[in-house]
């Protein structure tokens, strides 16, 4: 029997997004009460500058399969072999779906293990599904073809884990899962001093302290933020994503440099895993949400343009929020003071 979960939401904003000189609000769904307040804060600060400036370098949907060979030799040999076969991979691919794209594969060795991870563009669709049903038929013909012409190679999964799939990796983070997207602002010291009470020098120290040398010393992944894992959670939420996502997604950098006493202050996210169309997209609240941010499938004249710029807007929320909260963080106490006092008051609300 199916029932739901109800959990609170509020549009956010507007943040001005100087891509597209928009103001935009931005609906956030969470339990954690304080997120709000943090990119409000955040998105007032954009409107009192130039703006958030958004861009994508990068994207793609992984898979990866896993394949035996009989001994390393012939492992190699078949690495050489499928080196060759880009092409037919690609048409093979492409005729599973009429939104799918192939762009490229990598692969790694363990032994007589064959690790081969596809790379594909998906369109408006966060693309788990079609990248894995594209991945079934180019490992079966893969198999098929290998088998006939040169010698033994076994399936091993569809699903390799080198993917990879809501798990934090290095592999991830450095050739990207989903959208690489990267936002940047700049931030007089007087806006600074006004709206965030702290200074351009306070918010640089802290963040190589806390965000850099802190995650340095736990290990972290090539990771080093406060709580995108905050904002991505609300969003991907608001939005009917996959909410699993934010752990590659919230993988990441927050850089903070001063340039002639202004802050300079960006977000690099390799992994935002979002769609517009898709499971999850067909409840009304996340159709109003989407076409209130102008994400809905009518957005742009390409494939992708509507999830590139709903990939976009979540890297300016997050932009937004991390600020804020490394802003309140170089004041002691003021952390407590406020998580006390909005999750308190957020109970009389709901």
């Amino acid at each position: 029997m199916l029932s739901f979960a109800h959990i609170p939401m509020r549009n956010i904003g507007p943040i001005l997004i100087q891509t597209w000189a928009e103001k935009i609000s931005v609906p956030l769904a969470t339990f954690e009460s304080p997120v709000w307040a943090a990119v409000n804060r955040g998105a007032r600060v954009s409107r009192h500058t130039s703006g958030i400036e958004v861009v994508v370098v990068q994207e793609c949907m992984t898979r990866s399969i896993i394949l035996e060979a009989i001994h390393l030799k012939e492992a190699l040999n078949f690495l050489s072999w499928l080196d060759k076969e880009k092409e037919t991979l690609k048409k093979k691919a492409e005729s599973t779906s009429q939104f799918i794209q192939f762009k490229n594969f990598q692969s790694q060795l363990v032994g007589n293990l064959i690790y081969v991870r596809f790379e594909f563009l998906t369109g408006n669709a966060a693309g788990h599904n079609m990248t894995t049903k594209a991945a079934q038929v180019l490992m079966d013909w893969i198999i098929a073809a290998y088998q006939k012409e040169k010698g033994l190679i076994k399936v091993i999964s569809v699903s390799g884990n080198y993917c990879t799939d809501k798990k934090v990796s290095a592999v991830n983070g450095i050739l990207g899962r989903g959208k690489y997207v990267i936002a940047e602002m700049i931030i007089p010291k007087k806006i600074c001093e006004k709206l965030l009470d702290t200074s351009p020098d306070a918010i640089v120290e802290l963040n190589q302290k806390k965000n850099w040398m802190g995650s340095t010393l736990a290990g972290s992944v090539r990771s080093a933020n406060a709580h995108f894992a905050n904002m991505l959670l609300a969003f991907y939420l608001a939005t009917g994503q996959d909410a699993a996502n934010i752990i590659e997604g919230s993988q990441g950098f927050t850089y903070a440099a001063l340039k002639n006493e202004e802050l300079y202050f960006s977000v690099t996210l390799p992994n935002i895993i979002v769609g517009t169309v898709g499971a999850g997209k067909n409840f009304d609240f996340v159709k109003e949400n989407l076409k209130q941010m102008d994400c809905d499938e009518t957005t742009g004249k390409n494939k992708g343009d509507s999830s590139r710029r709903l990939a976009m807007i979540a890297a300016a929320v997050v932009c937004c929020g991390e600020l804020s909260l490394l802003a309140a963080l170089t004041k002691n106490g003021e952390l407590v003071r406020s998580h006390l006092a909005m999750e308190r008051n957020i109970k009389l609300n709901f």
